[in-house]
């Protein structure tokens, strides 16, 4: 283990920790885990984040420091050792239309560079390269080409626009000009000259006409200047009997056409920018459609857009005159597009031209050469922690939480900081445990920096890996909040025994194989002994990387969807399946992906998707109200003698109406000062101190508890609170029974992660009536869970089956996919080198036969059991 010192943390007692000490050793690779709530954030975000990002804020100058606000010092004694503090969370998805993977990286940055600095036009009327000149070249052809013709020296003045242009003659003729072109008609300058005012017209003045002749360069030369200056760099040569003029041009012109553009500048290809962005979709790559968005009550959420193409980018986000710029043959929304893999062997055989005649091949693979490298660095970053079959053109808002917050590890390591504290959460999310190893690799990689990286994660292979581990428990919420045990992961794994050092926790026992999530059952889904399973088949699955895929799914178990990320579950299940049914069951307008047939339809009546999107969009949604629980509760609240007495109705109850909320901060219970340099921050309300009601409204109690009281209250406390209540306990017991027992009701959404978002959604949908022939799809449910939390989620799943209903789930937790009914493998590979189904069957056979990746992980899984 690297050496370095340590951070001590003396006495911290944020949220649930119980005055807790420990020490973390610098520049080493420490692994934080325990049961869901049991502090391992509160230790590693509400306490080592906000005292770094506190001393961050001290440093500010006084007066920067009078629109923060007092800084919130987080709940400890006293922390020494930390250095600064960056931390990179998986929740904290970008939703910004106009990120992609390469903006968020800088990537695409170095290649809007590498395109400006060395990529060639072409005319978008004929397809021939696009050229410029200087003016000793344009000299020197124009002798070669027209020696001893005729010809006439053209100054365009202009092209393509409306306008009679009456002025415009009359300037030409006081300063001596005779002839004129115009529209391709040679024709002597007249008096009053006009132009049809509603037509385009192109207009160049006659600047000289001579026979070429090497003994007349000088006037040539002065002719040829005089006309560059009036053309604001362009000149025409016109032989006398020709019907096309010669366009030449100190900018980048096309030689049949005219056609010209300015050089190229970085922002010429960039979609955010006037300069480059697609006029008619304004570098969105789509037209977005206009509709009204309501109120969001209690967690509501609103459907998904439909998003058509632009007609004028097809998709690619920029102008036309940007997509005229290609190396190879390629423009740069199409260098973009190529997954990550592709583009870096695309960089590795590119052999780059000129952009113009003026500057030569060599001269310009020179200027690509550190571009290049700096692109190829970034790539293999990225590359390395799994996400080879992303592409830059990707947006943001459509990576899962894992895959951006491995992006954004990415370009730490690019960034090359050393002597810094980064604190990760669950990076390995969405990862297949293939993959796992290049991820500890990637932080193995940040630590030899000089660095210290903390990581909050559940993941097996990652504990092991560490060079410390700190395993917070025994429970969650107050029965958590204790560090059981801190040291190496050797020293985790050795049994405990009478006078010697060792540790009995859940995450120890499990890493020792004496906790497992128990023997795999195989569903019967209420049909008789004997019959046949029923399925539900959809073929001609081609949305996104699918190969004309056909799956197979068993109704009546629990199915589970595997493969390596990218390998095209979520387009399988999520963007076709999920939206086909629906739409055929409950007419929900999403479109699905491409597919040809359906067929078992008649088994199924209800679909119920279960995603890890949040129950909300602001902070006023909360377990609570996504759940229904909020309006029993208030309905329970309004029959209070004290509340019949003054007439309080149950909205009284709700800080989301005026009368009976917190005026001050409108329900909120916190006010945001709003930041120009950092992000806003929030403060607790100085009137209701946090309890977003009223005086009035808090004086109502139900057992000695007001309202804010029982919010404030654990989803645990609160069904012990109201065990008499029989409107309430069966919500309570289904949160219970998704292992969401230390969650507060009234916590707001915005501080759920995905994993405990999606277990809300689930017992929200256990609280209703299934029909024993419902479909639930769930996406990664194992997000943000222990194993110990695992075991309880399917138990959860298991009764689900046992009552006839199916059970679709996309998961890479091998524990899980392990216990599944049926399996369906995606791959081989991300991308484009995946999307064909390689393996189905039931985990003992893919285990067997290992003709993927999850094959293989189940197979040494069994070995290591």
């Amino acid at each position: 283990m690297s050496t370095g010192g340590f951070i001590t943390i003396r006495g911290a007692r944020a949220n649930n920790l119980k005055s807790v000490d420990v020490d973390i050793p610098r520049r080493s690779l420490t692994v934080i885990t325990g049961v869901s709530g049991s502090g391992k954030s509160s230790l590693a975000f509400d306490t080592l984040f906000a005292e770094g990002q506190r001393r961050y804020i001290e440093t500010f100058s006084p007066y920067a420091r009078t629109f923060l606000g007092p800084a919130a010092r987080p709940d400890v004694d006293a922390i020494h050792g930390l250095t600064p503090v960056i931390s990179i969370e998986q929740k904290t998805t970008n939703r910004n239309p106009r990120s992609t993977v390469g903006t968020i990286t800088e990537t695409y940055d170095y290649l809007r560079l590498l395109f400006a600095r060395t990529a060639t036009a072409y005319s978008p009327a004929t397809g021939e390269p696009m050229v410029k000149h200087t003016q000793e070249q344009v000299l020197r052809q124009v002798l070669s080409r027209h020696d001893g013709a005729p010809i006439y020296i053209l100054a365009p003045l202009v092209r393509g626009r409306k306008g009679h242009y009456r002025d415009l003659f009359e300037t030409l003729a006081r300063k001596g000009f005779i002839n004129v072109r115009v529209d391709g008609r040679l024709q002597p300058l007249t008096p009053g000259m006009m132009l049809d005012r509603y037509r385009n017209h192109n207009v160049e003045v006659v600047v000289d006409k001579l026979v070429v002749n090497a003994k007349d360069e000088g006037r040539l030369r002065q002719s040829l200047d005089t006309a560059m200056q009036m053309g604001d760099g362009r000149v025409d040569i016109l032989e006398r009997n020709a019907q096309q003029p010669i366009h030449y041009s100190k900018r980048l012109v096309c030689p049949t056409t005219g056609i010209s553009y300015d050089d190229p500048s970085p922002a010429t290809f960039s979609f955010n920018s006037p300069e480059g962005a697609c006029p008619q979709c304004n570098g969105l790559g789509y037209i977005a459609p206009s509709a009204s968005q309501g109120e969001e009550d209690d967690g509501e959420e609103e459907s998904p857009a439909v998003h058509t193409p632009c007609p004028a980018c097809k998709g690619k986000r920029l102008r036309p005159q940007s997509l005229a710029f290609r190396i190879q043959g390629e423009d740069i929304a199409d260098v973009a597009n190529k997954e990550l893999t592709a583009l870096k062997a695309w960089l590795e055989a590119l052999h780059t031209t000129s952009a113009g005649e003026g500057t030569g091949a060599a001269t310009a693979a020179q200027i690509a050469a550190p571009i290049r490298a700096e692109l190829t660095k970034r790539l293999d970053f990225l590359i390395d922690i799994g996400l080879d079959y992303l592409t830059l053109a990707r947006p943001a808002a459509s990576l899962s939480g894992g895959e951006s917050q491995r992006i954004r590890l990415a370009t730490q390591l690019g960034a090359g900081l050393v002597n810094v504290t980064y604190i990760l959460d669950e990076p390995s999310i969405g990862l297949h445990p293939r993959d796992n190893h290049r991820l500890i690799h990637a932080l193995k990689a940040l630590r030899d920096l000089g660095n210290t990286v903390i990581v909050v994660e559940h993941d097996r292979d990652m504990m092991l890996a560490a060079d410390y581990l700190i395993d917070i428990g025994p429970g969650a919420g107050e029965q958590g909040g204790n560090i059981l045990f801190s040291g190496t992961p050797a020293e985790l794994l050795t049994p405990p025994k009478p006078g010697a050092q060792g540790c009995d926790s859940l995450t120890a026992r499990w890493l020792r194989g004496e906790e497992t999530l128990g023997t795999p059952v195989t569903g019967v889904g209420g049909k008789e002994e004997g019959e046949a399973v029923r399925t539900l088949t959809i073929s001609g699955c081609t949305g996104n990387n699918l190969r004309d895929v056909e799956a197979r799914f068993p109704l009546g178990q629990l199915v589970c969807v595997c493969g390596v990320s990218g390998s095209g579950k979520s387009t399988l299940v999520c963007q076709t399946l999920l939206p086909l049914l629906a739409g055929r069951l409950h007419r929900a307008l999403t479109p699905p992906l491409p597919f040809r047939d359906i067929t078992g339809l008649e088994f199924i009546d209800k679909v119920v998707s279960v995603d890890q999107s949040p129950i909300g969009r602001t902070p006023r949604s909360n377990p609570a109200t996504y759940t229904g629980l909020f309006t029993d509760i208030r309905n329970l609240f309004a029959q209070m003698p004290e509340a019949l007495i003054r007439g309080y109705k149950p909205g009284r109850f709700s800080f989301n109406v005026k009368g009976g909320r917190c005026e001050e901060c409108a329900g909120n219970g916190y006010k945001s000062i709003a930041m120009n340099f950092l992000p806003t921050v929030q403060t607790p309300c100085p009137v209701c101190r946090g309890a977003r009601f009223n005086r009035a409204t808090l004086e109502v109690r139900f057992r000695g508890k007001s309202i804010a009281d029982v919010l404030n209250m654990t989803i645990e406390q609160a069904a012990a609170f109201f065990v008499n209540q029989p409107q309430l306990l069966p919500k309570l017991n289904t949160l219970l029974d998704v292992g969401l027992h230390y969650l507060r009701l009234g916590q707001p959404s915005n501080t759920l992660s995905g994993g405990e978002s999606q277990r809300i959604k689930l017992a929200a949908e256990l609280g209703k009536r299934d029909t024993g022939r419902t479909l639930y799809v769930l996406d990664e449910p194992t997000t943000g869970l222990h194993f110990a939390d695992i075991r309880a989620l399917l138990s959860v799943l298991r009764r689900l089956v046992e009552r006839g209903n199916t059970v679709i789930i996309i998961e890479h937790n091998i524990e899980l996919i392990a216990q599944a009914d049926y399996l369906i493998e995606l791959g081989p590979e991300g991308g484009k080198r995946g999307g064909r189904i390689i393996d189905a069957g039931t985990p003992e056979e893919l285990a067997r036969r290992r003709a993927g990746p999850t094959g293989q992980a189940l197979y040494d899984a069994e070995g290591r059991d």
